[in-house]
């Protein structure tokens, strides 16, 4: 995947870092993905959503948060991070087309997504290893970030992941649970996550493809 545009979009807590891939012809949706706490938008995963995304007919773009591009690793405070995001979405969404817009991210990233999908009017939310509580904390539980969503949800979680797995009895009927071989870092499986993502989008944005 090759990036078309690399731009810096002002926010509330500094400026974003908005890396947008475009399909061959035109969009039938925008994909907008967040990175892990400490890492960036290189991370597997992501560029896995990115191609089938781009594959499906949808634009993608995936950002950088502003304590990232100020060359931190620690998260700012989740007011921060969402403020940034709802402010990075606008941004996209002044654009001409009224695209469908899905949202999410990984680990870190999909909780800002989930968090904010109803700010930005997002049509579904991709959980790339979703943090459900912190390693070895499980009563630290982040589950009402994810089961507040009211939107299509899919939630990629590799079955050995130290920061927890939903149980599937717990999630509302609109999140779609994909467990896969492998642990936080979803390098495993690589077509059960292509097929999961490819088949999940389809519903969610279905275009002309």
């Amino acid at each position: 995947m090759t990036d078309l545009a690399v731009s810096l979009v002002p926010t509330p807590h500094g400026d974003a870092r908005v890396h947008l891939a475009l399909p061959a012809d035109g969009a039938v949706g925008l994909m907008m993905l967040g990175h892990g706490a400490g890492g960036g938008v290189t991370a597997h995963d992501l560029r896995l959503a990115t191609e089938v995304a781009l594959s499906a007919g949808l634009a993608v773009a995936l950002v950088e948060q502003p304590y990232r591009v100020a060359g931190r690793r620690a998260p700012a405070p989740p007011a921060h991070v969402d403020a940034a995001w709802r402010a990075v979405a606008e941004h996209l969404q002044s654009e001409p087309g009224d695209l469908p817009l899905v949202v999410g991210g990984r680990s870190f990233g999909g909780r800002v997504a989930c968090r904010t999908a109803e700010d930005v009017g997002a049509s579904g939310v991709l959980c790339l290893a979703f943090p459900l509580h912190p390693p070895g904390r499980p009563e630290k539980s982040r589950l009402t970030e994810l089961t507040s969503v009211t939107v299509p949800t899919l939630v990629v979680q590799g079955d050995r992941d130290a920061f927890g797995v939903p149980d599937p009895a717990s999630l509302p009927g609109g999140i779609t649970l994909v467990v896969v071989s492998g642990d936080h870092s979803l390098k495993k499986d690589a077509p059960v996550i292509r097929e999961a993502i490819a088949t999940w989008l389809a519903e969610v944005v279905p275009g002309d493809r």
